[in-house]
């Protein structure tokens, strides 16, 4: 007789791969029954062929994109890490620092790329630092919120063994707040591919971004719908590398919550 973890850990597999080709299946009949004209809707044998058509342009630009995604998110991280245990390291400095900080992301991303490219010019450096900017506030906020978590009476317990401030963060207040790191680096490597996309928009000189820009005026829309699935691709790829990376960080904290 199967057990409910068996069947739970088939489903977390087979329900996402079902549900995938399901989803193409019905775009598949879609472009079908209403008879889409390629120009505005490829079907999925059309993607497929503009894989094979452009194969290393796609990879090559995939790499690119990878390459500022994974770079501005590792500099983000350490940046929001860091950055949280000093706010949470001092009450003054959270007060003078925090609005600051709230009041810089709520600025358009968007809007920094012109600055950004008189700053930095054209090129992968204008798109890592458009991916920090993006993905370093929920690392930020979710580090901090995982600092101040911490029970009281744990706080205690390193009082009253004489803990210094240092071992005290180390061995009890970050262990604790993992968790809660590992939720902003889930949003903060979604928003970093979202970041990098939007730089190579923003200057199409490299990454899948360039390509669906130059896709949109070429009217091959096919290789726009490659390089999304591409994107798409990545997106879930790094999200589960993540994932796994919390698996092996915080095994015990899957215990807690189950």
């Amino acid at each position: 007789m199967t057990s409910r973890s068996e069947l739970s850990r088939g489903s977390r597999i087979g329900l996402p791969i079902a549900g995938t080709v399901v989803g193409i299946g019905l775009w598949w009949l879609l472009t079908v029954v209403f008879d889409i004209r390629t120009l505005f809707l490829p079907s999925p044998p059309d993607v497929v062929d503009a894989f094979f058509r452009e194969p290393s342009y796609l990879f090559t630009e995939t790499w690119a994109t990878l390459w500022a995604t994974i770079t501005g998110f590792a500099i983000a991280a350490v940046a929001g890490l860091l950055g949280g245990m000093l706010l949470t390291s001092s009450r003054i400095v959270e007060q003078a620092t925090l609005p600051m900080i709230v009041a810089f992301n709520a600025v358009p991303k968007v809007s920094l790329v012109p600055l950004l490219i008189v700053w930095v010019d054209y090129g992968p450096r204008m798109r890592i630092s458009l991916v920090v900017l993006i993905a370093f506030f929920p690392i930020l906020v979710s580090t901090m919120a995982g600092l101040t978590s911490t029970p009281a009476e744990l706080t205690e317990l390193t009082r009253s063994l004489s803990a210094s401030r240092l071992k005290t963060y180390l061995k009890v207040r970050l262990p604790w707040a993992l968790p809660q790191l590992f939720v902003g680096m889930k949003v903060g490597i979604t928003l970093a591919l979202i970041g990098a996309v939007v730089a190579e928009i923003q200057s199409p000189n490299a990454g899948l971004g360039s390509i669906i820009t130059a896709s949109g005026q070429s009217a091959d829309t096919s290789l726009a719908f490659a390089a999304i699935t591409l994107l798409a691709v990545l997106g879930v790829g790094l999200f589960y590398l993540v994932v796994a990376a919390e698996r092996l960080a915080v095994p015990w904290a899957r215990q807690i919550s189950a």
